[in-house]
């Protein structure tokens, strides 16, 4: 698979036949790309260290990263990005995108939405995501952050998600639910699954056992019982069925 830090579009072939990034070229095109990304909470530093290579060191808020060039210049390579000067600068840009997300981002920002808890991918919960141009990025609480604190978090980023404007596109007896730009924002709507209903049924379309097709990152889908157990047979995508009631006893991530 891509890997989505490094913006994801490399083909098969450049995956299965990568080409070495040299790390001298990396770090000119650092030297050039990386000021331009430094914003007055976001500070990004080339530490250059005699004979033990050159280290990007990201720190933003209590988050810090540190990564030796070699070592991002391999990832790339894996990733399959091209050598260019192009290529690896909109990596370097995409790489900071991916950043971790501070607390005071989630607090301030942050976003309820529905993602996987567990990796075989077989049980969804509520998680805080912030908005990055066209990403979401998920947030992992710091070790400081208090019961107190989170529970604002997420209450906060809860009602965000109420905000989060969503196109409805009602196809038969099934409701689509998507987000035009940024796809995991998708289920930010089932916080409020009495909206959803009373917006089906102002477009036509009566759901009084609404059942939700879930597959995280994708549009939500929204059927009768019998139509949505369906829909979930015929994705080849794990994704999880569930009646609208239930939406408020998932957990968070």
């Amino acid at each position: 698979m891509t890997d989505p830090r490094f913006g994801g579009s490399a083909g098969l072939l450049q995956r299965l036949r990568p080409v070495r990034i040299d790390v001298a070229d990396l770090l000119e095109v650092a030297h050039a790309v990386l000021p331009g990304l430094a914003t007055p909470g976001l500070r990004l530093d080339l530490v250059q260290r005699s004979g033990a290579g050159s280290l990007v060191v990201l720190e933003e808020d209590e988050r810090r990263v540190r990564i030796h060039l070699g070592e991002l210049a391999d990832d790339m390579a894996r990733a399959g990005v091209p050598p260019t000067q192009e290529a690896m600068g909109a990596a370097l840009v995409s790489w900071v995108a991916h950043r971790p997300v501070t607390d005071a981002a989630a607090a301030t920002a942050g976003v309820a939405v529905l993602d996987w808890s567990d990796r075989s991918e077989t049980a969804i919960g509520w998680r805080v995501v912030v908005r990055r141009g066209d990403l979401a990025l998920p947030w992992t609480p710091s070790v400081p952050v208090d019961g107190v604190a989170l529970l604002r978090t997420r209450s906060r980023a809860s009602g965000r998600a109420h905000d989060v404007r969503l196109d409805l596109r009602v196809e038969g007896p099934v409701a689509l639910w998507s987000h035009p730009v940024v796809p995991v924002l998708s289920s930010a709507a089932l916080v409020a699954p009495e909206r959803m209903l009373q917006r089906i049924a102002d477009a036509g379309l009566a759901m009084p056992d609404m059942h939700v097709v879930v597959t995280p990152r994708r549009p939500v889908a929204c059927a009768g019982p019998s139509i949505a157990a369906r829909l979930a047979g015929e994705t080849t995508e794990a994704s999880v069925t569930l009646p609208w009631r239930r939406l408020a006893d998932l957990p968070w991530i």
